[in-house]
């Protein structure tokens, strides 16, 4: 059983991981979809979300938009990183399942919510 994480808002992909709603766990087996679970986003704090995820099972995660940190901290961690996807999460989760969601390579360098994080921080 593979998990895959969606930064989610609602039922679609979340622009910005660290800000998302949610995530929405899909536990996928033989490139389909046997179940989903929705997991609030327990806040956006330095490096916590890749352990949080890691620590579900996932071992890759889809996002719109993704800081440079955060990638790196996934990718020590053995999790793909997807960034630049857009629309219905589970239609992501099945264009990565045959081979047609590619990692756009999106890395948030100025942060839109910069009154949340403080001026210094990267997102």
């Amino acid at each position: 059983m593979k998990i895959i994480a969606v930064a989610s808002e609602g039922a679609d992909v979340s622009e910005h991981f660290g800000h998302c709603g949610s995530f929405t766990l899909f536990q996928t087996e033989d490139n389909q979809i046997k179940g989903k679970e929705v997991v609030p986003n327990p806040g956006h704090k330095p490096g916590f979300l890749p352990v949080f995820l890691a620590e579900k099972g996932a071992s890759v995660i889809i996002s719109g938009g993704m800081g440079a940190g955060a990638i790196d901290l996934f990718n020590e961690k053995n999790i793909a990183v997807i960034t630049g996807a857009t629309g219905n999460a589970e239609s992501a989760v099945k264009a990565y399942l045959e081979g047609k969601l590619v990692s756009s390579g999106s890395v948030c360098h100025n942060h839109v919510h910069e009154k949340e994080c403080g001026d210094s921080h990267k997102c």
